[in-house]
C-alpha cells in the first residue's frame, strides 16, 4: 500500500501516506471485529486505502499541496476520470512495479546504506522500530533518528519511484538485497514473537527477491545467490523446532524433515549465480548453507570447505559476526581451545557486546572447556539479551543442564 500511495502523492508526502495506511488498518480492525474477516483481507485493505486516497485528491485537487502535473496524474484532477485512473494505480502489475521502484528509491545513493535498509524495513516491510534495531544490533533511538533523516531527505528532494539505469543498478541492488536478507532473518529467527519462526515473513522476503529475478534489469548474480541461500535455510525450517515449538540445534535435527525440493532449487539457483567476475558474500554464505544442507549427517559435514568459505568471506571485509561463525567452525574442526583463542580476537569489539549469540557461543565453548561457572555467566547474559521466548527457554535449559 505504501508504494502505491507514494506513487500517487510523491515521496515528499510520506508521512501522509503512512497516516492513510494506518487509517486503513484501524478501519479493518474496527470493521472486522463486528463483521468478521473478509474472504480477501488484502483486497479489502487496498480498497479502503484507495477510497481514502480519492477523498484526499478531491479535497486538494485545486490546491498546490500535491503535484499532479505528470501525465499519469493529471487525470486524477477530473471527477470524470478520477476513480478510473486511481483504479489503474492499484492493478497488480502496477503494484509490483511500484514496490520495486519504492525499494530502489529508498536506496538512493545520497542516503547512507544504514538509512536505506532501515527505511525499507520500517516503511515497506512493516517492521517495528525494535525489530529494525535488533537487525542492526543498535538502539531504538538510533533507528528513529535514521527514519527521520530519511523522511526529510524524501520531503526535500521528491525522489521518483523508478528502477535505476544500467550504470547504477548493481550498487543500488546491493542495498535492496541487504534489506531483503534482513527481512528473511527476522522471519527465520523472530525477534519479538512467541514463535521462533515466522513463515509469513520468510515468504515475503523470498517474494521480494523473486521480484528482482523476474525483472531482466535486476537479474544479477548476487540476487540469484541470495535466493539460493534463502532456499537452503528455508528448507530446514521443519527440523528446527519440536512440536511444542522448542529449538533444536543443527546437530540434533532430523534431516528427513528437510525440504529436498527447496534444497534442489537452491542448488540450481546457486549454479545460476555463477556468472560475472564478482564473488559476493551471498555466494559464499550460500555455499556454506549448501554444505550444511547436503551433508548426510552432522558428523559428515565438510567443515574444511566451510572454513575456506569463511576465510574467503573475511578476506573481502572484516565482519565480527562472520568471524564469530568462523570460530564455531573451529570448535568443530579443532576443538574448544582453538575456538576460545580465536574468540579472544573479538572480545573487545563493541558491536558484539549486545549480540546474544556472541555470549551464547562463549558459553558453549567454555562449557566444552569444562569452565562451567564462566559458561553459565555468558549463557545468562545471552538469555537476557535475546527477545525470543523459544531462545530464552533453550538457553535456560542449557544453564540448568550445566548446573545439575
Amino acid at each position: 500500500m505504501v508504494a502505491v500511495l507514494v506513487n500517487v502523492f510523491g515521496t515528499e508526502h510520506l508521512q501522509m501516506v503512512e497516516d492513510v495506511v494506518q487509517d486503513a488498518l484501524v478501519s479493518a480492525l474496527e470493521t472486522w471485529k463486528i463483521k468478521g474477516v473478509p474472504d480477501n483481507p488484502r483486497a479489502w485493505l487496498y480498497r479502503t486505502a484507495k477510497n481514502k486516497a480519492i477523498d484526499i485528491v478531491r479535497r486538494n485537487k485545486f490546491s498546490e499541496t500535491f503535484d499532479f502535473s505528470a501525465p499519469e496524474h493529471q487525470l486524477l484532477t477530473s471527477e470524470y476520470t478520477l476513480s478510473r485512473t486511481m483504479d489503474q494505480f492499484w492493478e497488480e502489475t502496477e503494484i509490483q512495479d511500484d514496490f520495486l521502484g519504492m525499494m530502489f528509491a529508498c536506496c538512493h545513493p545520497e542516503l547512507s546504506k544504514e538509512n536505506q535498509i532501515t527505511f525499507i524495513l520500517k516503511s515497506l516491510c512493516g517492521f517495528s522500530t525494535r525489530e529494525v534495531a535488533k537487525a542492526f544490533l543498535t538502539g531504538e533511538d538510533t533507528i528513529s533518528k535514521r527514519l527521520y533523516r530519511t523522511k526529510e531527505y524524501f520531503r526535500k528532494n521528491k525522489v521518483k519511484l523508478q528502477i535505476p539505469g544500467p550504470d547504477e543498478i548493481a550498487n543500488r541492488t546491493d542495498a535492496v538485497l541487504s534489506a531483503i536478507y534482513l527481512v528473511f532473518n527476522e522471519g527465520y529467527s523472530a525477534t519479538h514473537n512467541d514463535q521462533l519462526i515466522r513463515e509469513d515473513v520468510i515468504s515475503q522476503a523470498m517474494l521480494l527477491c523473486k521480484s528482482l529475478l523476474d525483472n531482466p534489469k535486476t537479474q544479477l548474480p548476487q540476487a540469484y545467490a541470495l535466493m539460493a541461500l534463502m532456499c537452503f535455510h528455508a528448507a530446514r525450517i521443519e527440523g528446527r523446532l519440536t512440536r511444542e515449538g522448542e529449538l533444536i540445534l543443527l546437530n540434533q535435527q532430523d534431516r528427513s524433515t528437510w525440504n529436498a525440493e527447496l534444497i534442489y532449487k537452491g542448488n540450481d539457483l546457486l549454479n545460476q549465480a555463477a556468472f560475472g567476475d564478482t564473488v559476493s558474500p551471498y555466494h559464499l554464505e550460500a555455499a556454506i548453507a549448501y554444505e550444511h544442507s547436503t551433508a548426510k549427517s552432522y558428523q559428515e559435514t565438510n567443515w574444511e570447505a566451510i572454513l575456506r568459505y569463511y576465510d574467503h568471506w573475511l578476506s573481502l571485509a572484516f565482519d565480527p559476526v562472520v568471524y564469530l561463525n568462523r570460530c564455531l567452525v573451529l570448535l568443530e574442526l579443532k576443538g574448544p581451545q582453538a575456538a576460545w583463542d580465536a574468540m579472544n580476537q573479538i572480545q573487545d569489539h563493541q558491536k558484539m557486546q549486545n549480540y546474544y549469540l556472541y555470549h551464547a557461543a562463549l558459553g558453549e565453548i567454555l562449557d566444552r572447556l569444562g569452565r562451567k561457572a564462566e559458561a553459565v555467566q555468558f549463557l545468562e547474559a545471552a538469555a537476557k539479551l535475546t527477545q525470543s521466548a523459544p531462545e530464552k527457554r533453550f538457553l535456560r535449559d542449557k544453564i540448568a543442564a550445566i548446573c545439575n
